[in-house]
C-alpha cells in the first residue's frame, strides 16, 4: 500500500503524552533508546529486493530526539503551535526502506510541562502495543531518572519469531480452513 501512496501519511500512528513536572530529557531519551534496543520491531525497515518485500532489522538504533522549546510564547500562540507541531510531526511520512520509522519529539510548553510527541509508521506498531510502550517508558523513566539501569528482563521471543511461528502453523487445512472463512466472508 505503501508503493500505492508513496509520502502519505494514512498509516502514521502519531501518540501525544502531556507530561508535567521537572523533565529530564537526557532520561527520556536513554529510556526511549532502550525502548528501541528491546523492541526489533522498532529497528525494522522493509526493502524491495526482485520484487519481493523483505524486512531488515537494524542491530542497534539511536533516537534523533528533537526538542522544541515554545516555553517563551504567550499563552494562546504557545497551543497553537504545540498543535501545529503535533499535526506536522503526523503528517511527515515514513521511508519504509530507509527509516527509522519511529520519532520523538519533546515540545517544552513551559517550565513544568510538556508534550512528548511520538510518531510510528502502523507496519512497525498497532493500538494494543501502545500499552506496552507506555509501561516500558514509564518503568525506564523511573529507572534512568535515579541513576539505576533497566529493571525489564530480556524480552525471550520478538515480532519476527512470532511471524514465523504463525506462517509456519498457517499451512495445509488451517490454512484452507481460514482461506474458506474469508472467502465466504
Amino acid at each position: 500500500l505503501d508503493r500505492l501512496n508513496p509520502g502519505g501519511a494514512v498509516y502514521n500512528i502519531p501518540i501525544v503524552m502531556r507530561m508535567k513536572g521537572r523533565l529530564d530529557v537526557e532520561a527520556l531519551r536513554r529510556s526511549l533508546e532502550e525502548i528501541l534496543r528491546r523492541h526489533e520491531a522498532l529497528r525494522t525497515t522493509f526493502a524491495e529486493e526482485n520484487g519481493h518485500a523483505i524486512q531488515r532489522i537494524a542491530p542497534e538504533a539511536s533516537l534523533d530526539l528533537k526538542i522544541v522549546d515554545l516555553g517563551n510564547l504567550p499563552e494562546r500562540e504557545r497551543q497553537e503551535a504545540a498543535e501545529r507541531r503535533i499535526a506536522e510531526e503526523s503528517r511527515r511520512s515514513f521511508d519504509l526502506a530507509r527509516g527509522p520509522l519511529f520519532r520523538g519529539t519533546v515540545l517544552h510548553l513551559s517550565g513544568q510541562e510538556h508534550a512528548l510527541v511520538l510518531a510510528m509508521h502502523h507496519i512497525v506498531t498497532d493500538g494494543w502495543s501502545h500499552g506496552i510502550l507506555f509501561r516500558e517508558l514509564e518503568t525506564l523513566y523511573e529507572a534512568f531518572l535515579t541513576g539505576k539501569s533497566s529493571p525489564l528482563a530480556p524480552l525471550p521471543i520478538q515480532y519476527a519469531d512470532f511471524a514465523v511461528w504463525q506462517r509456519e502453523w498457517l499451512q495445509g487445512e488451517v490454512l484452507q480452513t481460514e482461506l474458506g472463512y474469508w472467502k465466504g466472508q
